[in-house]
Order: C-alpha cells, then sequence, then structure tokens
C-alpha cells in the first residue's frame, strides 16, 4: 500500500552525468540513495549496497544523492559538502572513496568529530590544503540543499530513502 505522506508518482531530479554513479552508467537499473552520511542506517545500508553490485554488475548502478537530516544530525550537512568537495579534487572514484571511509569511522548518529574530514581526504590520497579550502568556502552547500529538497519533494522522509529507476524511466 501507499504510504501516507508519500506521493503516489514519484518524481526526483533526472539521473545525469552530474550524478556520482558507482558501477555501469548505462545499467538497465540505478538505485538512486538519498542518504545522511551520520544515519546508522546508512551507514549499515552502505554494504549491502556494494554487494548488489557486486553481484549485478551489468545490470544495476548506485546514484549517490545527499538526504541529511539535519534535525537529527547537525553535522551530515558539512559532511556530505567534504563528499562533494572530494568528488570535485577526485571525481567519481574520489567522491566514492571518501564515502566508504567516511562510513567506516563513523560512530553514526553525531559521533564523528568533523577535524576528521581533512583526514580522511588525506587518507584516500587527496591533498589536504585544497580539500580544506573547498569545505571552508561552502561552495558545495547547495547542491546538498538542492538534493534535499528533492528528496522531500519525492516523499523521503527518512534514510536511506531508495528510488529505483528501471529502463524507460532513466
Amino acid at each position: 500500500g501507499n504510504e501516507a505522506g508519500a506521493p503516489a508518482e514519484i518524481s526526483i531530479a533526472p539521473v545525469t552525468d552530474k550524478d556520482w554513479i558507482r558501477g555501469k552508467a548505462d545499467a538497465k537499473i540505478s538505485v538512486v540513495e538519498f542518504s545522511d552520511l551520520e544515519c546508522p542506517f546508512c551507514k549499515s545500508f552502505h554494504p549491502t549496497m556494494k554487494r548488489l553490485l557486486e553481484e549485478y554488475p551489468n545490470d544495476v548502478n548506485w546514484v549517490w544523492r545527499h538526504f541529511p537530516l539535519t534535525s537529527l544530525h547537525p553535522k551530515a550537512p558539512k559532511e556530505a559538502e567534504a563528499a562533494e568537495c572530494a568528488g570535485e579534487l577526485g571525481g567519481n572514484d574520489g567522491f566514492w572513496k571518501y564515502i566508504d571511509r567516511l562510513f567506516e569511522v563513523t560512530p553514526s548518529n553525531n559521533g564523528l568529530d568533523l577535524a576528521e574530514l581533512p583526514k580522511i581526504a588525506k587518507y584516500i590520497g587527496l591533498n589536504e590544503a585544497k580539500f580544506t579550502a573547498c569545505l571552508d568556502s561552502g561552495r558545495q552547500a547547495q547542491k546538498v540543499q538542492d538534493q534535499t529538497s528533492d528528496a522531500i519533494a519525492a516523499g523521503g522522509q527518512g534514510t536511506p530513502y531508495s528510488v529505483i529507476l528501471v529502463g524507460d524511466e532513466k
């Protein structure tokens, strides 16, 4: 059945080459995950998604969108910006390495010390000074906010919120 408050038809921003996509870009199924980097459910869902791509490498890809739940995790928006800075400096590979490492080190539930963000960047091989300059600039904040608004408009009420796109829907 349709959950109370969920729209009958879900509409999200289309997947483009500006998205962070793990797996084959032209896979026939995309799992668009709206996620919060301090959410313990997202942290536990992360290995499941990695396994899904390992088992169906030609059929499924994983598209990341940010949905920091600021009322629960006030640090999550800055962490989302950090991941975007990692992507800006390290491309698609840098983005996913950053997400992977952040989930490895965060205790979740707003427990990560934000001083760790540049250390994660350095750990995955990014220039720490350039990363910090990006993060301090706040230039990724609007992208995070736009994706959060998109998640809410699409009926997202918690994380992870996944929208599955198949074939012609993409």
